[in-house]
């Protein structure tokens, strides 16, 4: 079977305070709704307490072009991105030289040459290495970009590839637009990156720390577009962000899991584990209900939502890296899993 055998992470510099950036909300946002202190409250009930971002609080309060947005993006993806990977690499005791293809995750920029070229060129790759980026899957790309990287040593179980996802949520921040929308995502959003390290079955060395993968499954709800994603306005990306994505979880998710469960002759009883996107404290929650367990088995997804927040594809993978660490009894079974634009879900399932 295919391994994840190490993830690696990076945060930019300026760390945030939740009361600072609600502070910050209430002074932009006033004079667009009346009832600004009622709304609020969600800086609180989201169990978001520190984030981090590229940029101070105080570039939030001034108008960017798109283009100086994403010339930002630009620099400080192929920057985070570099620091993951190395910090993976050390994790597995790996060098560049053993990586045969990367993967690369983003959704809150664009470049052409993409960025994983970019990375390749600071990290000192090889010239052959083969690289995929992978653009517009949100909240789900670090979950689906590693499905995607376990199907390719599936296929080329003598490689190994490194994963890496990288966004920057708070460079998209549009002062201009003064939707609830925005107001939610204001709470939640932040930058980061991450790196992991999936190897095919022939690579494995028998003393590494490891999660072996048995399966993927991707999931894309018909008629659903217009619950999370980008529209496209002369100031970057705006976000779409419904506030029924808790309910349509519950809704949706629970099929799909008890299906790709029944795969492998597995019930929920059988998972032990679940490594969830924390898109926010009511989205663990409606994953909880769909379980059937308390909120405390979401404890690494919740305490990556309160030190870091919601960033996107990179947050699945902090809470993977902290299930990594604290390791998985051989036989046991967990899920990972995330959601995002589409409406979409992508789950793997992992053994010990």
């Amino acid at each position: 079977m295919p391994h994840i055998t190490a993830v690696g992470t990076a945060v930019p510099p300026h760390i945030l305070r939740q009361d600072e950036i609600r502070d910050f909300v209430r002074r932009l946002f006033a004079d667009s709704f009346r009832d600004i202190d009622r709304l609020l409250p969600i800086f609180h009930n989201g169990q978001v307490k520190t984030r981090h971002f590229c940029v101070p609080l105080e570039w939030f309060g001034q108008s960017h072009t798109f283009a100086e947005k994403n010339a930002l993006f630009q620099e400080w993806a192929v920057r985070l991105g570099v620091e993951a990977a190395k910090d993976c690499l050390n994790r597995a005791g790996k060098s560049v030289s053993d990586i045969d293809h990367l993967f690369f995750v983003s959704t809150t920029g664009i470049a052409t040459p993409s960025i994983d070229s970019r990375i390749i060129n600071e990290l000192k790759m090889g010239v052959y290495t083969k690289r995929t980026p992978i653009w517009g899957l949100g909240c789900a790309g670090g979950a689906a970009g590693l499905s995607r990287a376990i199907d390719y040593v599936t296929a080329y179980p003598d490689e190994c590839v490194l994963l890496i996802a990288v966004e920057c949520c708070g460079l998209t921040f549009q002062r201009e637009d003064k939707s609830k929308s925005n107001l939610v995502a204001t709470s939640l959003f932040a930058d980061g990156a991450a790196a992991v390290l999936v190897e095919g079955e022939a690579c494995v060395r028998a003393s590494e720390k490891k999660i072996q993968v048995v399966d993927t499954m991707s999931t894309l709800w018909p008629d659903t577009r217009d619950v999370m994603g980008w529209d496209i306005n002369e100031h970057g990306l705006k976000v779409i962000f419904s506030r029924d994505i808790p309910a349509i979880v519950c809704q949706l998710l629970k099929p799909g899991l008890m299906e790709f469960l029944e795969r492998h002759g597995l019930t929920g009883r059988d998972i032990r584990h679940f490594i969830a996107h924390p898109g926010g404290r009511k989205v663990i929650e409606a994953y909880a209900e769909v379980v059937g367990v308390e909120l405390a088995y979401f404890f690494h997804a919740l305490d990556v939502l309160h030190r870091f927040g919601n960033m996107s594809s990179v947050t699945v993978l902090f809470v993977l890296q902290a299930f990594l660490e604290q390791g998985i009894a051989p036989g046991e079974y967990g899920i990972v899993t995330a959601l995002g634009p589409g409406f979409s879900s992508e789950m793997l399932l992992v053994k010990g």
